[in-house]
C-alpha cells in the first residue's frame, strides 16, 4: 500500500499529500510522514510547486485534526469504548493525560514531535470538553512545525529518502513509546502513593 502510495505523489502530486495528511489526522494507517518528504524531494527537484505543497499539507492535516476534535466532542464514550485494549488504548490514555496536565502545548508538541499521539490527542481533547480555539491556535501551529520539518527534510535530503524517513520513525516513535512509559510510570506511582495512604 504505501508503495502504491507513494506512486501516485507525482501523478496526483498535491491531492496525495492533503488526502493523506488529513486521513492520518484521524488515526487511519497511512504514511502521511513519507509521503511529505517524498513530496518535498519532488519540490527540490521542481516538480512540485513549493508553496502549494506546503499548504495543501498544511490544510489537510488542519482538517484532519478539526474533524478528529469534532468527533470527540461529539462521540467521546463512543471513542473510550472502540479504543479498549491494545496500543490505541494506551495511546489514548497518554493523550489524555497529556491533555489534562498540559492542555495546548500538549496539543502543539503532539502535532509534530509526539505524532504518533497527535489523532488521540484530537479526539481526547474534543471528548473532554477542551475550548474550541484554544485547540485550534496550539493545532494550527504544531501543524505548521509537523509540515515544514518533513517537507523541508525531503527538499534537503532527496537523494536518501528512504534513510531519512526510517530515521524520522525510528525518532518519532522512540519518543512516544518514552512519553507512554514515563505516564504510566507517573500514574503506577500516584496509585502505590494513594494504596499507602489508605493502608494507614
Amino acid at each position: 500500500m504505501i508503495d502504491t502510495i507513494l506512486a501516485a505523489v507525482p501523478v496526483y502530486g498535491l491531492w496525495i499529500v492533503t488526502v493523506t495528511t488529513f486521513l492520518s489526522c484521524l488515526a487511519l494507517p497511512v504514511p502521511a510522514s513519507l509521503v511529505m518528504l517524498t513530496a518535498g524531494a519532488f519540490v527540490a527537484a521542481g516538480d512540485l510547486p513549493a508553496l502549494w505543497t506546503g499548504l495543501l499539507a498544511w490544510i489537510g492535516a488542519v482538517a484532519g485534526d478539526q474533524a478528529g476534535f469534532a468527533l470527540g466532542r461529539g462521540g467521546g464514550r463512543l471513542l473510550v469504548r472502540l479504543s479498549q485494549g491494545g496500543k490505541a488504548a494506551s495511546l489514548m490514555a497518554r493523550a489524555r493525560e497529556l491533555s489534562d496536565r498540559y492542555g495546548g502545548p500538549s496539543v502543539f508538541l503532539s502535532r509534530w514531535l509526539l505524532s504518533p499521539l497527535g489523532p488521540y490527542m484530537n479526539f481526547v481533547t474534543g471528548a473532554a470538553g477542551m475550548a474550541w480555539p484554544r485547540f485550534a491556535v496550539w493545532g494550527l501551529a504544531g501543524e505548521a512545525v509537523w509540515v515544514a520539518i518533513y517537507i523541508g527534510l525531503g527538499f534537503a535530503f532527496a537523494g536518501q529518502i528512504a534513510a531519512v524517513a526510517t530515521l524520522a520513525a525510528d525518532f518519532s516513535g522512540t519518543l512516544a513509546a518514552g512519553a507512554v512509559t514515563l505516564g504510566l510510570g507517573l500514574w503506577l506511582r500516584a496509585a502505590l502513593k494513594a494504596d499507602r495512604g489508605l493502608r494507614k
